[in-house]
């Protein structure tokens, strides 16, 4: 992989000076375990081609170190340091679940509340879940309804759309019987956060949560990032090489995951973790809902790859906003997130008092990860372990299997097949209950997908009816799109990858204009 040049940013000594010992000593003592991190990360960056990555150490009510390494985006200089705002995705998820919290240990809901008691309209498919359903299953992911992150990625819904239309997610498991991740639980969480407040999610996050903690610069609305200036870009792979593209609002995924935040100020919330729910003198959060957010409550069944790197770890596990595991006999609390492009890790060890989190600006980027277990290694004084270029391998290894999987593709399409109708009997407006509607129209000699705005395809026959969707968003990928053809050779739906089944929504015979079919 090629270079990236990278330039690192030491916290100001002033700013330390309030979080750390007075006695050079004691600031000695505490940076020595991660001598030569530095180098590491600047090396590391290298072979990954990250463009820029902040990362804090904290241990109990100390901030051990805090940088940033790189650029903001890729060809600008503008470096990246301790208080570049990067999107922190789904490890909002452990503030949405400490706002629960807040609002349990002031008698305002339990965890066990079913949620339409403070949402009286909120419907899923089944009867029986929707009546049963409680805060406690919106924050373990075992509601048993499809994931389907369209519904907040591409779709141009808010979140009170998205809410309604969680009615229309499929079942696809048991209730409460195995982990299913999904986002629009924490959505629904977040909501319940601001109708039993007396507000809204991000007003509670703001007031009760980054306001008490000096988290100055963190936000979940998008404007305000905009704003308060020197945010990553977002950066992905296209075509091999990595390139800036421009940044999402994502205001609509609310508690699953809008939180913008920085290094220096995910370290303050790492303070309150690692502090037992106390920060300068104050307690924000009380022992027994502590306990409860790192309490395993829904199984995780662990994959392949973790089985490799990890073959000594005995359980995985979904508590309230993080995922556990044990390490190296310790138990770890910790949650990963990617969204805008941008991947996060946050990770404590609450026996040891030390958190890290770690932040990079490219959606292919698994060094946070490996950051994270480098300096939890050192912090216990573990032996040294490249995890760098053990999790590199693993991507790798995926590049290999993805190509693999293209080739096959590749190989198993049709040739010299044609479509069943002229191009233009495809146009039409199609529409799905969950995901609203998709509109096919001819534009020159080809067909082409609109969803949203941000959500526009070119497509390009594969074969027979089947049509390969080319998202014009640089780094959305591909899907396909297959039309369906009734014994009266109308089109009357279409499936679309990732979506749903998308029905016509008027038709007559065919014959005529694009709109009739």
């Amino acid at each position: 992989m090629s270079g990236i040049r990278t330039a690192a940013r030491l916290v100001p000594v002033l700013l330390l000076l309030t979080l750390l010992p007075s006695h050079p000593q004691g600031l000695h003592a505490q940076q020595a375990p991660l001598t030569g991190l530095d180098a590491y990360i600047q090396a590391a960056m290298r072979d990954w081609e990250v463009p820029g990555l902040a990362i804090a150490v904290v241990r109990n009510d100390s901030i051990l170190f805090a940088r940033g390494y790189g650029v903001v985006e890729l060809g600008q200089a503008s470096p990246v340091d301790e208080h570049t705002l990067f999107a922190i995705a789904s490890t909002s998820k452990a503030f949405t679940s400490a706002s629960l919290a807040m609002l349990v240990d002031e008698g305002e809901l339990s965890w066990d509340d079913r949620v339409t008691k403070h949402l009286p309209g909120f419907e899923l498919l089944d009867p029986y879940v929707t009546r049963e359903l409680t805060i406690r299953d919106l924050l373990t992911h075992r509601a048993g309804v499809a994931r389907h992150d369209n519904i907040w990625v591409a779709a141009p819904f808010d979140r009170a759309e998205i809410l309604r239309r969680a009615r229309h997610l499929p079942t696809v498991d048991g209730f409460r019987d195995r982990y299913g991740y999904n986002n629009v639980m924490y959505i629904t969480a977040g909501e319940v956060v601001g109708q039993v407040s007396g507000g809204s999610w991000d007003g509670f996050l703001e007031q009760r949560i980054f306001g008490p903690l000096g988290m100055a610069r963190s936000s979940s609305r998008a404007a305000v990032v905009e704003a308060r200036g020197n945010v990553a870009a977002s950066h992905t792979q296209v075509d091999g090489h990595v390139r800036a593209v421009p940044r999402r609002n994502y205001d609509n995924i609310g508690g699953a995951g809008a939180v913008f935040s920085s290094a220096w100020d995910m370290a303050q919330w790492m303070r309150l973790h690692l502090g037992g729910g106390m920060f300068g003198g104050q307690r924000l959060l009380s022992d027994s809902v502590l306990a409860e957010m790192y309490t395993p409550h829904t199984v995780i069944r662990s994959d392949s790859v973790a089985d490799r790197m990890f073959p000594e770890t005995n359980f995985w596990a979904y508590a309230l906003g993080w995922r556990l595991h044990d390490y190296r006999g310790r138990k770890l609390v910790n949650h990963s997130g990617s969204i805008n492009y941008t991947r996060t890790q946050v990770s404590m060890i609450p026996s040891e008092g030390i958190g890290v989190v770690a932040i990079a600006n490219l959606s292919s980027s698994n060094l946070q990860l490996a950051l994270t277990y480098r300096v939890l290694d050192a912090l216990m004084g573990l032996e040294a372990r490249d995890w760098s270029a053990e999790y590199l391998e693993v991507a790798r290894r995926g590049e290999v299997r993805s190509a693999e999987t293209a080739r096959q593709l590749e190989d198993a399409r049709l040739l010299d097949t044609h479509p069943s109708r002229e191009l233009d009997h495809y146009a039409g407006t199609f529409s799905s209950l969950l995901f609203g509607e998709m509109r096919v129209t001819m534009e020159g000699d080809g067909l082409v997908l609109h969803y949203s705005p941000e959500y526009v395809a070119d497509l390009h026959h594969w074969h027979h009816d089947t049509f390969r969707a080319v998202w014009r968003r640089p780094g959305a990928g591909r899907a396909f799109v297959t039309f369906s053809l009734d014994e009266r050779g109308r089109i009357p739906s279409m499936q679309v990858d990732g979506f749903d089944v998308f029905r016509r929504m008027s038709r007559t015979d065919s014959g005529g204009g694009a709109g009739g079919r």
